[in-house]
């Protein structure tokens, strides 16, 4: 076990930990020449596409220092704020971690966020200034950064570029050296904990785990405690590049475990593997359950296909233990799943890897998020609210909570106002502001998360001309008032556009989404009217207005008595039309409203 080192690489996103872990496995020899490509551990053809890490992925590498050899597990993290609940999934699993920042862009939001995540779990810090054969690279400046952020010494700070591979010999030395060894009893009854899992199509659901006491061996019978269940172990290994079979894995240790499982729902990320005769009496705790911040319905387009849709979504949970969901039913979209999200980008990347993934095409209703509603009638009874039309009358309704989130946004001193302008214009207090440097401020607000939900991040980009770093935190429930705004399409409300909007804002909001959908619902037979309504009382409305024949064509001369009749039986006609038809939406207008700022 003293042989043994488990760290993560920990960062904000872009700042290079992906490109660190190629050269670190080149370095130690765990891939062959054959093998290498840039991005190796990214291995969703959507992780290369767009450039981020979506998932954290576990790997095994041997490095000679001096006389010892050594093991080293190595866990990859995300570097975006919606995958944070990955991040933290990994430092369970880990006595360490590589705290990286790019030289040019010195640290950033989600770089403090995930290096207190760290240091509530006591892990070792090794910072590393990264990029630094960049033209715009301040190595200088960043390294005095980083002393005051972690209050150690300049010295302990290694230069590195994971590009040309400077510096990565330093690193492994500094992993070994600094780094201590896990802690656990060999001879204690099994427990290891479980941190990642992925669906197999041939041999069911490979279980990720680390051993914190005791040991695994093939064959053996185990116990999964949350669910109670027992099970075989078929096949225990190491994850190295490709998955490597063991008879036995020690404390202390990484590895894989095939049992055969099936159903998703038996596998639950978080949970502890022991003994089936000698079985631990504790389960392993710090392992933060995961809270949705966004909630959006997903509906399959053929409501055939719900039953499909559902092991999809089982499926994809097992890959992606951050998504929530609970089956719900809508009068536009028939059945489908209500589903909870940690933030935008990972509701688009679910939606994007349920059609890669599993073929599936889906209509996704306008995300939200959770309030709390009081009735007059039973003030202390909470009504969660998850979709607008779970609010209450107006008429009986006493008041609405919604939840607030303390946001911290890093920017360049020469865009205050600009980040400031928009946070007041999302209903953000600002809190406090500190200067991290000369030319880098920290803004603290208090802001509604159903104002950062939309188009905010894309926004703060815009206005700080891409220099702004952002990162929230959740800090409870507040009073606002707010009204359900409706979407009627031909006099029939449609459910899935409803959205809860803070009174000042709900009539621009009602005409804009209006607009939106003029442009985007294809020409009728017939006039249909598109109406934002507040209860019964409509705010706006704009016309699509009909495709019409010229049946007055034929008419060439004669009475105006002629040209008249044709005119009327068509408007009889059109009326008839319009109560029995129906207007199908297409999918781009339920997302369009979340770009109404565009």
């Amino acid at each position: 076990m003293k042989n043994i080192r488990n760290f993560c690489i920990i960062a904000h996103i872009d700042h290079g930990k992906s490109t660190l872990a190629d050269r670190l496995l080149e370095f130690t020899g765990a891939i062959t020449d054959r093998e290498k490509q840039d991005q190796l551990l990214d291995n969703m053809d959507l992780e290369r596409e767009r450039g981020i890490t979506i998932k954290s992925h576990a790997i095994q590498m041997y490095h000679k220092h001096g006389e010892e050899d050594f093991v080293l597990n190595l866990i990859d993290t995300p570097g975006h704020v919606d995958f944070s609940y990955e991040v933290s999934r990994s430092i369970a699993a880990c006595e360490g971690a590589l705290l990286v920042v790019d030289a040019a862009q010195s640290i950033q939001a989600q770089t403090i966020s995930n290096l207190y995540l760290a240091l509530e779990n006591d892990l070792e810090i090794i910072p590393i200034l990264n990029k630094v054969d960049l033209p715009s690279a301040n190595p200088q400046e960043v390294t005095d950064d980083i002393v005051d952020l972690l209050g150690c010494k300049a010295e302990d700070v290694i230069p590195a570029s994971a590009k040309t591979g400077l510096g990565i010999e330093n690193i492994l030395s500094a992993i070994i050296k600094r780094i201590p060894s896990p802690s656990g009893d060999p001879a204690k009854p099994l427990q290891a904990l479980i941190f990642d899992s992925v669906y197999n199509p041939f041999r069911g659901i490979e279980t990720y785990f680390r051993v914190i006491n005791g040991s695994i061996k093939k064959n053996q019978k185990i116990k999964f405690l949350a669910t109670g269940k027992s099970y075989g172990a078929d096949e225990v290994g190491t994850l190295n590049l490709k998955q490597k079979p063991k008879t036995e894995i020690f404390a202390g240790d990484v590895g894989y475990l095939i049992t055969g499982i099936k159903e998703a729902k038996e596998v639950k990320v978080g949970d502890t593997i022991t003994d089936f005769e000698k079985p631990t009496n504790e389960a392993i705790s710090g392992f933060e359950d995961v809270k949705p911040m966004v909630f959006a319905g997903i509906y399959p387009v053929d409501t055939d296909d719900y039953e499909e849709l559902r092991g999809a979504m089982e499926k994809l949970q097992l890959n992606d233990a951050s998504l929530v969901f609970v089956p719900e039913s809508s009068a536009a979209l028939g059945f489908g799943f209500r589903c909870g999200f940690l933030g935008m980008l990972h509701m688009e990347i679910v939606q994007e890897r349920l059609e890669r993934e599993f073929g599936m095409t889906v209509i996704t209703t306008v995300p939200n998020v959770s309030y709390h509603a009081f009735s007059k009638k039973y003030p202390e009874e909470i009504i969660l609210v998850n979709n607008p039309s779970d609010l209450p009358d107006p008429s009986s309704l006493d008041r609405v909570e919604e939840p607030f989130i303390k946001a911290a946004v890093i920017t360049k001193s020469d865009f205050i106002g600009n980040v400031m302008s928009l946070c007041i214009e999302k209903r953000g207090v600002i809190k406090s502001q500190t200067y991290l440097t000369t030319t880098r401020v920290e803004l603290i607000f208090d802001m509604p998360l159903a104002e950062i939900v939309f188009d905010f991040y894309d926004r703060l980009k815009t206005v700080s001309k891409g220099y702004a770093s952002f990162d929230y935190s959740p800090i409870g429930l507040q009073q606002s008032k707010l009204v359900r705004v409706d979407i009627l399409l031909n006099a029939k409300p449609i459910d899935a556009l409803s959205a809860l909007i803070h009174t000042d804002n709900a009539y621009r909001m009602g005409k804009k989404i209006c607009e939106k959908l003029k442009e985007l619902i294809p020409r009728q037979q017939f006039d249909v009217p598109i109406q934002a309504a507040i209860g019964t009382k409509i705010i706006a409305r704009e016309t699509i207005k009909a495709v019409r024949k010229d049946v007055t064509a034929k008419c060439y001369g004669g009475d105006i008595t002629r040209k008249r009749k044709l005119l009327e039986n068509q408007k009889k006609g059109k009326k008839r039309m319009r109560q029995v038809g129906s207007v199908e939406i297409p999918q781009e207008a339920f997302m369009a409203v979340l770009k109404l700022n565009d």
